[in-house]
């Protein structure tokens, strides 16, 4: 498990906490509908989406619903190297029925479903680098595959490909209940937000929020709220032993 999963391995953190607070204003958002399916896409590529998917995913599975994190950039899927597990077979096996030796694969898509270490959650990786990710995606069995997974797990998270580059995540967003854009700090063009907001909206998809990334804080900040955020936490748990106790 690599160091990019804050949200395990150092869950009193700040960021940790902020993903916590995505959650929640997710929920939120969604509660009048039954949330299933999250995309999370970008503008550019290095703008920090998979690391934003990992995180929240990490964050579900800690409530303890049933998590399934979806590698959708078949081009250059990350969550493998990740979540250390191997990208192949993996979703564009199964969508061109194809193993990866190039045999006709399994039709079963629980089949390319594997666990993570965490409790709650689990990996569909990339698979093989396919010729036409957008066709594939754009096929029926896509549908049909996210309508199955709908009956298995509890939250389904998609990590899609930067929006302007390639229209993957923009198919795949008229299929998902929301979609989750994430913005790089002083990077990210205001134009370019608007831009993939118009495509997404045309098309009858659906946009939560931007989550923005790569905000400089200094460390002494960082390790005065990680130092907040611990003994906060110590003292709550002090209250709550004390009234029980009464």
């Amino acid at each position: 498990m690599r160091k990019e999963l804050i949200a395990q391995r150092h869950p009193k953190s700040p960021i940790a906490e902020m993903f916590r607070t995505l959650r929640t204003n997710i929920l939120f958002m969604t509660s009048q509908e039954k949330l299933k399916t999250i995309l999370v896409t970008s503008t550019r590529p290095s703008e920090g989406k998979s690391w934003v998917a990992s995180n929240l995913a990490i964050t579900f599975a800690q409530t303890g619903k049933k998590v399934l994190l979806i590698d959708a950039d078949m081009r250059m899927g990350r969550l493998g190297s990740l979540f250390q597990i191997p990208i192949t077979p993996g979703l564009s096996n199964f969508l061109s029925g194809l193993n990866e030796w190039g045999i006709d694969g399994d039709i079963d898509v629980l089949k390319y479903v594997k666990q993570t270490e965490l409790k709650n959650l689990y990996l569909i990786p990339a698979g093989n680098v396919p010729p036409n990710p957008s066709e594939l995606l754009g096929k029926e069995i896509t549908r049909k595959m996210l309508d199955k997974l709908k009956e298995v797990f509890d939250i389904i998270i998609l990590d899609g490909t930067p929006n302007l580059l390639v229209t993957d995540s923009l198919v795949l967003t008229r299929l998902v209940d929301t979609t989750i854009l994430v913005a790089s700090y002083n990077e990210t063009k205001k134009e370019d937000l608007q831009k993939i907001k118009k495509s997404i909206e045309n098309v009858g998809g659906r946009i939560a929020g931007v989550v923005l990334n790569k905000i400089p804080v200094k460390s002494k900040q960082y390790s005065m709220d990680y130092y907040y955020g611990e003994n906060t936490t110590k003292r709550v748990n002090r209250e709550n032993k004390e009234k029980v106790e009464e």
